[in-house]
């Protein structure tokens, strides 16, 4: 009787080269790199209050009461606002309200006029058409010509046509009690809301008896 001869199968190399696969991710690395444009870095504009004695408060305050809005920042993360001038002997002026966009973003946006117009709404709905005018697939805008362009938006240049409307004037007031996250938290509102006009002031004596008056420590 014949044996049966044992046949033993031919392994299979399971081993993967990846060297064509470095080669390929050299390749992408090097396309991203020659393709892509780098950040240019960003300066935020600030508008600080002026220290020119001889400058009237009238002066200092050209814009119409309706179309400001102080804001106040409190400690442990608290934010307080006046639609217009303060009233230093009515604390009902003050109201508290949130960060984000159900907070002072919010009141930001809705804000009201003596004329009925929303200033910050129109610059907003501008801004937007011109982000869409940007990013359009025949679009040739250049970044020079996006900025300086959005520059005319906040400044009340909204239809192009150098008619500009009257916008809105924020001055934000923070608390010595107040973070720096705070203070970094309503520029950011600032640029959110494309607002061109807004100062930085410091809290006088007449905003220590409204803040007392309503009993902001």
């Amino acid at each position: 009787m014949a044996k049966k001869s044992n046949s033993k199968q031919k392994k299979m190399d399971t081993r993967v080269n990846f060297t064509p696969m470095v080669d390929m991710m050299m390749l992408l690395i090097t396309f991203f790199m020659l393709c892509t444009t780098l950040s240019k870095p960003q300066a935020m504009q600030l508008t600080m209050p002026s220290n020119d004695e001889n400058m009237s408060k009238e002066d200092k305050s050209v814009t119409k009461a309706s179309y400001t809005i102080t804001i106040y920042l409190g400690a442990n993360d608290k934010i307080y606002y006046i639609a217009g001038l303060p009233e230093y002997e009515n604390p009902e002026c003050m109201k508290e309200t949130s960060w984000g966009k159900n907070g002072i973003r919010d009141v930001l946006i809705k804000h009201v006029t003596e004329d009925g117009t929303r200033p910050v709404a129109q610059v907003m709905a501008a801004k937007l058409e011109l982000d869409k005018q940007k990013t359009a697939f025949n679009s040739k805008m250049t970044d020079e010509q996006y900025q300086k362009r959005l520059s005319e938006i906040r400044n009340g240049d909204i239809t192009g046509t150098g008619e500009k409307i009257q916008t809105l004037t924020v001055i934000i007031k923070p608390m010595d009690t107040a973070n720096y996250n705070n203070m970094v938290q309503a520029l950011d509102e600032m640029q959110i809301c494309s607002i061109g006009k807004y100062v930085i002031d410091k809290i006088n004596e007449d905003d220590l008896k409204l803040l007392g008056l309503k009993g902001v420590k």
